[in-house]
């Protein structure tokens, strides 16, 4: 006779970028072990996999993760572990005075998606007849560009930004190119171009929270704000 099945709790919450409502569920124990060892490993691109595999079990499948911005995951996943572990995190803040690291009990639940106050329009003309449409990055992009050599990360966050590129005759989806050909387009743009599409991909929805704390050591008065999944369980 097998042993009884546990009955899991559910949630809902929204898709930042959508607004589309989902359902979850807590992670479990096999789950968290999983995430534990990634986050014990220091590899970024294996902390994002198992974050990707986790969130994507724990929205019962229905949701496409890798095409993700990485703020949506970023938020999502921090849903799930304040329903699976606690709504309050332990972490250390270091003085921007002394250096010294002070404790800090961070209620998560005051962590929110922060929206640039300039919207940056995703059209960009380039020249009179060339165009680019651009996209948030998403989380699939975010890891690859991590793993790219330096000098090779800037091209392909150029890169993971274009959706298509339109000139008179037509519009082109840059997935149709190879890489020579996606690297020949990037590196072809001047400065001028180049900024206009790294002003849009700078002013991106982020998770952040701005946390005043007193250092325990020299008692200076820090204001510092996290930015990022990883900065809120350091």
């Amino acid at each position: 006779m097998p042993l009884p099945t546990l009955d899991t709790s559910k949630f809902t919450t929204t898709v930042p970028s959508t607004g589309e409502e989902i359902e979850y569920r807590p992670f479990l124990v096999k789950e968290e072990k999983i995430l534990m060892q990634a986050q014990e490993s220091n590899d970024p691109k294996a902390i994002l996999k198992v974050t990707k595999d986790i969130l994507s079990s724990c929205t019962f499948g229905k949701l496409d993760v890798s095409t993700l911005a990485m703020y949506d995951v970023e938020y999502l996943f921090l849903q799930l572990r304040m329903k699976s572990v606690g709504e309050v995190a332990n972490i250390k803040l270091k003085c921007s005075e002394c250096g010294e690291y002070t404790k800090y009990d961070l209620d998560l639940s005051e962590v929110q998606v922060t929206y640039p106050k300039k919207k940056v329009d995703n059209k960009i003309q380039l020249t009179d007849k060339v165009g680019v449409i651009l996209k948030p990055i998403s989380v699939d992009d975010a890891g690859e560009i991590s793993a790219e050599a330096e000098e090779k990360q800037l091209i392909w966050g150029i890169a993971a930004s274009i959706d298509t590129v339109y000139d008179e005759a037509s519009t082109y989806s840059l997935s149709d190119f190879n890489e020579k050909e996606v690297t020949d387009f990037v590196e072809s743009l001047n400065r001028s171009q180049l900024e206009k599409i790294q002003e849009f991909v700078t002013n991106q929805p982020t998770l952040s929270h701005t946390i005043k704390f007193k250092c325990e050591k020299c008692g200076h008065e820090n204001t510092i704000t996290l930015t990022g999944l990883q900065s809120f369980f350091t």
